[in-house]
């Protein structure tokens, strides 16, 4: 495709289609002899993608690579987030992809180099680079050939694995990723103080502190309450407690930080449900400190396995829904009602609720049925 895709007239014509029916668009002949519908469509996506997900690129002059590399990238949103707390003189993205990490990552560093197998795609962020104005060494090279011929050091290494085998199938342990994690964790720290990786959310914790040297920081990243990442840090020094950051970006709630080893020693209080009602968030459950956070925030759970908590006065800064409720009847549910429906360590999924006591999803006010110790209970917004 090359920078044909630029002419001022295609341009033209992809923001005029950005809210056109892409199935018909292809079903057209394209209006211009050197670039086909199928490279315009493909250029009406990645701009509708980068809408919500990167609007930094909504840019004259930006192009962008095949959507599966879109896909893949981080979001703006997780990416400023890393880059936070990320600075010194020289950072490397071993696995570059379409360069959004690296972009943010690399904003407080003098010296940056990006690393990427696909020539084409690292063309593609080359070009993307110059138009953002921002410089860095951009090396096609795989990954283990650059680590073998490399001389240098760097303050920080970050790399995000691909996590599909050969017949594209989700992988997630660390010595089935490409690059294995396992096998080159070695090498990185030795020409690094810091590597930061970026996982699979849904990858296990205990196993991840397991096999992995010099972790310093865990970061369970949401956004929205979907868990988008679990990011690595392992620090070259680091010989004490693991930290733990769980964040629910784009969101007002607030963030939570807890030693990797505090859920081993805390004990849960148990009561029946009191007046409000709290449901951590999902970055929150990913961490599995269910005890903790009864300890925490001197909250009472209401069931060892179900991870719902209360109390009698409200607590704020907790991180996930605050909800005033009461235990009702089944009898006092109304038909067609319109309620949240929530269920919790209890027989029935939401839909089917739903349509046991004819409801309507959606509205302010919810419906949770869950357990306590002392059995199945039904809870109602006030």
């Amino acid at each position: 495709m090359g920078k044909k895709i630029l002419n001022s007239e295609i341009q033209k014509f992809i923001n005029a289609n950005l809210n056109s029916d892409l199935h018909k668009l292809l079903l057209r002949k394209s209006p211009f002899p050197d670039v086909s519908m199928q490279e315009i469509v493909h250029q009406i996506k990645g701009k509708q993608t980068a809408q919500k997900k990167f609007p930094f690129l909504l840019k004259e002059g930006i192009i962008f690579p095949p959507q599966l590399n879109i896909e893949q990238s981080s979001s703006e949103t997780t990416a400023k987030y890393k880059s936070a707390a990320l600075n010194g003189k020289s950072f490397i993205d071993l696995t570059s992809g379409f360069g959004i990490d690296a972009y943010y990552l690399s904003e407080n560093f003098e010296q940056i180099t990006l690393i990427e197998k696909n020539a084409e795609l690292l063309e593609t962020v080359q070009h993307n680079w110059k138009i953002l104005e921002r410089k860095a060494t951009f090396i096609n090279k795989k990954l283990e050939d650059f680590l073998e011929d490399n001389k240098d050091d760097f303050e920080v290494i970050y790399l995000d694995p691909a996590r599909r085998d050969q017949n594209k199938n989700k992988v997630f342990l660390l010595e089935d990723l490409s690059p294995n994690i396992l096998e080159i964790q070695d090498k990185l720290l030795s020409i690094s103080r810091k590597v930061v990786i970026k996982l699979s959310p849904l990858i296990d914790l205990k196993y991840l502190v397991s096999v992995l040297k010099n972790v310093s920081q865990i970061d369970i990243i949401a956004v929205k309450n979907d868990v988008k990442e679990i990011v690595i840090t392992q620090n070259k020094d680091f010989s004490g407690e693991i930290i733990c950051h769980c964040v629910n970006l784009e969101s007002e709630e607030t963030s939570l930080s807890f030693y990797f080893n505090e859920e081993k020693t805390a004990v849960a209080e148990y009561d029946e449900a009191h007046k409000w009602i709290y449901i951590p968030n999902n970055a929150v459950l990913k961490a599995g400190i269910f005890n903790l956070i009864s300890k925490k925030f001197g909250l009472k759970k209401l069931h060892p396995n179900t991870h719902i908590y209360t109390s009698d006065t409200k607590i704020k800064d907790f991180p996930g829904r605050i909800l005033e409720m009461k235990t009702v009847d089944s009898k006092e549910i109304k038909k067609k009602e319109q309620l949240n429906i929530i269920s919790k360590n209890y027989p029935l999924k939401p839909d089917e609720i739903k349509k046991k006591y004819q409801l309507k999803d959606g509205g302010d006010r919810y419906l949770i049925f869950t357990q306590s110790k002392k059995g199945k209970i039904i809870l109602k917004s006030v």
